[in-house]
């Protein structure tokens, strides 16, 4: 089951128009599409994700995607909050959200409940996953990620005994807490072959079914991370996965901003393509980009695009992006268009005194993110800059000095962001 029902307002603008979970990445995926082919990937195939917050193009990029062929009973299906004879209401925590869609898992076959977060970049094989917990004869497992104690205030943190098993949990630690009893012991860092002290819950878990079933009877238990997994410590076996990989919880705008650029690296730690183990994403069919006096330097340019004497310097261009003459984008990430505007339509828009899609002529980015569909003015000029304050506007924001251009915004020709 993946959560997909977050509202991400730490991700707002880009939030704005879309759940978290259907937010652009890399410049022709969404975040969704990260742990739904790792769990294809893994081998399953009966796969639910729960929605809820501004889910329609979720929804709709998922039932173009995911579809598998008449001869096999796997599938990806959408669970919506929905009002039911017994009532129903807003998910109002993670673990809330799976109880409300709980009857859907109590089928015979079923043994194992896997939970996973919708907006985070990693690629895991779960498979793995539940073998370790298969082995542990755990009732509960949680993937966890080694991380420094500087770390600890952004995550809910496991202590593990000396046979891997969950003792203690404190949910996201203030900085100048004491959690030497959290410490991973010697004899577990040795054999994971750690360097780091301590353990950061990913939000991945995997449940007996039964389990699962037993503590969603607590209605006041609305949350895996603060309410369900403290619970549980005293009375259920509950074990720790190591996931010593890259993972990023793409949960603010500078953090979805540094995971995109980090793929322009020379060797990103995080690659889209594994002929193992592919992150997929919906087929458009659509034509090569196209490149004319164009200057390009350690980008990403996803296919579609027409880039016509334009600089483009460690960013990240999306499907169907137009860059006219003279543009110049560096350090930003162009989330593309849903739409074509050339030829003859182009020509029309500009007569009309209108500003076409992409970036017009002679505009100059940096530090910015151009969601899906804006219209850039010839000449304007969009500069972030990391000491700058955070703003609000109509057409733009600012969040940790990254300007975003929200989803088909027009800025003005000689406009200065």
């Amino acid at each position: 089951m993946v959560l997909g029902g977050g509202r991400g307002a730490r991700l707002y603008p880009l939030t704005k128009q879309r759940s978290k979970p259907a937010v652009p990445l890399g410049g022709k995926y969404r975040l969704i599409d990260i742990p739904l082919s790792n769990a294809i990937n893994s081998g399953y195939r009966e796969i639910f994700v729960l929605t809820q917050f501004q889910s329609a193009s979720l929804n709709a990029h998922i039932a173009r995607t995911y579809r598998f062929d008449m001869f096999t009973n796997g599938f990806v299906e959408v669970l919506a909050a929905e009002q039911r004879d017994e009532g129903g209401d807003w998910f109002q925590g993670t673990a809330d959200a799976v109880r409300k869609h709980l009857y859907r898992l109590l089928r015979e076959g079923t043994e194992h409940v896997v939970i996973l977060s919708g907006d985070h970049l990693y690629r895991m094989q779960y498979d793995a996953l539940v073998a370790h917990h298969e082995k542990m004869a755990a009732d509960i497992t949680v993937s966890a990620i080694p991380v420094a104690r500087d770390q600890c205030s952004g995550f809910g943190v496991l202590a593990a005994d000396g046979d891997g098993l969950v003792r203690r949990f404190r949910e996201k630690p203030a900085d100048h807490e004491d959690l030497s009893s959290l410490a991973i012991p010697p004899s577990l860092k040795e054999q994971w072959g750690t360097e780091h002290d301590f353990l950061a819950s990913m939000g991945v878990y995997v449940f007996r079914r039964e389990v699962l079933a037993d503590l969603l009877e607590r209605q006041d238990h609305l949350d895996f991370g603060r309410d369900i997994l403290p619970s549980s410590l005293e009375t259920l076996r509950v074990a720790a996965y190591l996931f010593d990989d890259y993972w990023e919880d793409i949960g603010t705008i500078k953090a979805f901003y540094e995971a995109n650029l980090h793929l322009c690296d020379d060797e990103p730690r995080f690659r889209f393509y594994v002929p193992e183990a592919p992150i997929y994403t919906r087929a458009r069919f659509l034509p090569p980009t196209s490149f004319r006096d164009a200057h390009i330097e350690r980008s990403l340019v996803a296919e579609g695009s027409l880039l016509h004497g334009a600089r483009v310097v460690h960013s990240i261009v999306g499907q169907r992006m137009w860059l006219s003459p003279g543009s110049r984008v560096e350090d930003s990430i162009l989330m593309g268009a849903d739409f074509y505007e050339v030829g003859s339509t182009r020509e029309r828009v500009a007569k009309a005194g209108r500003v076409p899609v992409g970036i017009g002529e002679g505009a100059d980015i940096k530090r910015a993110i151009i969601d899906k569909d804006a219209r850039i003015g010839a000449g304007a000029v969009i500069h972030g800059s990391q000491d700058r304050p955070d703003e609000d506007h109509d057409k733009w924001t600012v969040r940790d000095g990254i300007v975003i251009v929200h989803k088909g915004a027009v800025i003005p020709p000689g406009a200065v962001l």
